[in-house]
């Protein structure tokens, strides 16, 4: 290894270490997180004095003898023994390692380097009150934002690196609950192997989409990007000039900042387990709560149909009183309102008829491929009803008739029909007779 009294940090080990080693560099190209994995490897390259190149040449060696002698994957063995980092790090280190070598196309023993853990500090446990005090500390509508977001998406942190606006619904701002369909390139595993065709279908609860809103108009302005944000746009960037989008490290540094200054315990991470809570307690099924967290699912071919999202939309809405917390006031779900309207036109109904009237209603939403309304369609839509059932009830009145006045010329009575000549048609259009046909011989026939 390189020489040197400069310290590499997760700041500096790409340009400082990774970048003069070709291969580093190779393994990294396929990676999301690059700083944090080239650190790990850089960590045990430390711990066994060798580089890059080195551990590659001793792999080479091992495959010229019969049987080969494993001499790497017993250094990473060594290396998880020797406990000369802490658990997590130790873990990142042998993850590195084998990657870097599976990225060279010399892949280690699956049995090196196995690392077990205990979890000493428990998770944290988030309750609505602290989120909604971490939420009030944000500085600005960036943070205000990313706080909602990820506690109704459980998008992870390396996917929210590399999210784009392009990812969001069309038309999103009117629609109440925005879809957020991810591909599996931005998610766990990057769509390779077992990830292969995995993608994240979540939804923004309607907080969540408000200040996804101010945000955006926020970054729009002239004291800011003085611009529209394109569908290419990276979602979340840095707050000052040239406005690069936020990097891994980051978001971790951003939230450890905003969690400490609030007095709330809080990781990216534990959105990830609030969404998952809330999930449970609808009574979602797991492969559909695996879709909304971007996992991949078990026994289905085609998960990912218009359909199959428009159902997840109409259960998700059930979870939205569970996922928003930055008000005390409890939001009235759509179900809510149908079964306070449902009660007034038949209020000797059960529950359970409730519960029928309700199902058979998302059924037809689904079935009609119609989302549900927000709360402005709504009102507009009653609105509508109510004038269309006023002008029916006036149409069902009967107006009296009007009495003809007798005609008191009996020829013009009689006569309905004419045949006339060309020439005496503008003296029978005045008065008030109409063309019916022309004929042939010039002629036309009339009608009163």
């Amino acid at each position: 290894m390189k020489n040197t009294n400069e310290k590499v940090t997760y700041n500096n080990v790409l340009t400082f270490w990774a970048n003069q080693y070709p291969e580093v560099e190779r393994w990294l190209s396929h990676l999301q997180v690059k700083e944090r994995n080239a650190l790990a490897l850089y960590n045990f390259c430390k711990w066994a004095n060798k580089t890059p190149l080195e551990l590659l040449a001793l792999k080479a060696q091992d495959a010229s003898v019969n049987p080969p002698p494993k001499t790497v994957e017993k250094l990473l063995d060594d290396f998880v023994a020797s406990h000369a980092f802490t658990d997590i790090k130790t873990f990142q280190g042998s993850i590195a390692v084998k990657s870097f070598f599976k990225w060279n196309y010399c892949d280690l023993a699956k049995a090196a380097g196995a690392v077990t853990y205990e979890k000493v500090k428990p998770y944290n446990k988030l309750t609505k009150e602290g989120l909604r005090k971490l939420w009030s500390y944000a500085l600005n509508p960036r943070d205000r934002a990313l706080i909602t977001f990820v506690c109704s998406t459980a998008i992870a942190k390396e996917t929210l690196t590399n999210l784009k606006w392009l990812h969001l619904e069309e038309n999103w701002e009117n629609i109440d609950l925005p879809c957020i369909n991810i591909p599996s390139e931005l998610l766990k595993g990057h769509g390779r192997g077992k990830y292969k065709g995995v993608r994240q279908i979540t939804f923004l609860t309607p907080e969540a989409k408000r200040d996804l809103m101010n945000y955006k108009e926020w970054l729009e302005r002239p004291q800011k990007l003085n611009r529209k944000l394109t569908l290419q746009d990276y979602m979340w960037l840095e707050t000052s000039k040239p406005y690069r989008r936020i990097g891994y490290g980051t978001f971790g540094m951003l939230i450890f900042t905003l969690s400490r200054n609030a007095g709330v315990p809080f990781s990216w991470h534990d959105a990830r387990r609030w969404v998952n809570t809330a999930l449970e307690q609808i009574g979602i099924s797991q492969n559909w709560a695996r879709k909304i967290r971007g996992r991949k699912v078990r026994g289905e071919e085609a998960p990912y149909s218009q359909p199959a999202i428009e159902q997840l939309r109409a259960k998700f809405r059930e979870a939205v009183p569970l996922l928003e917390f930055t008000s005390e006031t409890k939001t009235e779900t759509l179900k809510e309102r149908f079964i306070v309207a449902y009660h007034k036109r038949h209020p000797e109904a059960t529950q359970d008829e409730y519960e029928k009237a309700w199902a058979e209603y998302q059924d037809l939403q689904i079935r009609e491929g119609i989302r549900l309304m927000t709360e402005d369609q709504f009102k507009v839509l009653r609105e509508v009803q109510r004038k269309l059932k006023k002008r029916k009830k006036e149409k069902s009145i009967p107006k009296p008739k009007s009495k003809k006045e007798p005609c008191t010329n009996a020829q013009h009575c009689e006569e309905t029909f004419k045949q006339v000549p060309e020439e005496e048609l503008l003296t029978h259009l005045k008065e008030g007779w109409k063309i019916i046909k022309e004929l042939k011989n010039g002629e036309v026939i009339i009608s009163r």
